[in-house]
């Protein structure tokens, strides 16, 4: 399956957002992309004021989604991303997106919210409940995730156990002393945990590192971006995800019982 991975400094404005969201689709429809990546929260966002990403919450019915419904029924995509959804006054869910053929095919809520590094994503957003069932894209399964979720390796193993060969992480990883260090670490760390591709889209913003990659299930890295906003390319090999499982079979080498949400 070949995949494709774009990343963008997201603005405050979320018509402009969408167009950069459509371009990228278009884009990668066009290099015959099977399925795309795109960030974390890309509704809005102002290094000025922190909470604009839930200021701006829209429904599912919105305008922005409208707009990449519109450009999802034109192509045969599939398309990930997350916004953020109003919960209550104040407050949302930060909600990963599956568009297929101009409709919405899959939510997840963000389980693990950051509250890390003096940053309070719990003061605003509402945690979700649940873990999203594995996606059927042209034969792989993928595991859902968001950002944060990547530091929790019971998330990735539950889903791999679920059948998962791909893990998908759209982000926005906030830069920081050692930060771009633990994004890399982690990544390939997911992938050897549960010998799944790992494809993670990061945001590109002056606090966000961004730095997509794609990650096969030795943990190596086969594509990958800097800092600037990109349209990164990557070939899945179903041959490569059963190749490694019968070298390195963690999953059923396993002596633990299968992680619970608790």
């Amino acid at each position: 399956m070949y995949v494709a991975v774009g990343q963008f400094a997201v603005t405050p404005d979320w018509q402009e957002n969408a167009r950069h969201c459509v371009e990228l689709m278009a884009q990668a429809a066009d290099k015959g992309a099977s399925l795309l990546v795109l960030p974390e929260a890309l509704l809005a966002r102002d290094d000025n004021d922190p909470d604009l990403s839930v200021k701006s919450a829209q429904t599912l019915d919105g305008g922005f989604l409208k707009v990449l419904k519109t450009e999802s029924a034109a192509n045969t995509l599939t398309t990930i991303l997350t916004l953020h959804v109003p919960s209550s006054p104040g407050r949302a869910v930060n909600t990963l997106v599956v568009l297929r053929g101009g409709e919405i095919v899959q939510t997840y809520a963000k389980l693990h919210l950051y509250d890390a590094f003096s940053i309070q994503e719990s003061r605003r957003v509402d945690p979700g409940q649940l873990l999203p069932p594995v996606l059927d894209v042209e034969g792989f399964k993928l595991g859902l995730m968001i950002c944060y979720d990547l530091r929790f390796p019971e998330m990735a193993m539950n889903l791999a156990l679920a059948g998962a060969d791909v893990l998908i992480l759209p982000a926005a990883w906030v830069k920081g002393p050692l930060k771009e260090h633990h994004w890399a670490t982690l990544l390939t760390a997911r992938a050897l945990d549960t010998t799944c591709y790992v494809i993670a889209a990061g945001e590109c913003g002056n606090k966000n590192i961004g730095q997509s990659r794609v990650i096969d299930p030795l943990g190596v890295t086969i594509a990958a971006a800097a800092e600037r906003p990109a349209l990164i390319m990557a070939q899945l090999d179903r041959e490569r995800v059963n190749a490694v499982r019968q070298q390195l079979p963690v999953l059923g080498n396993r002596r633990f019982a299968p992680p619970q949400l608790l």
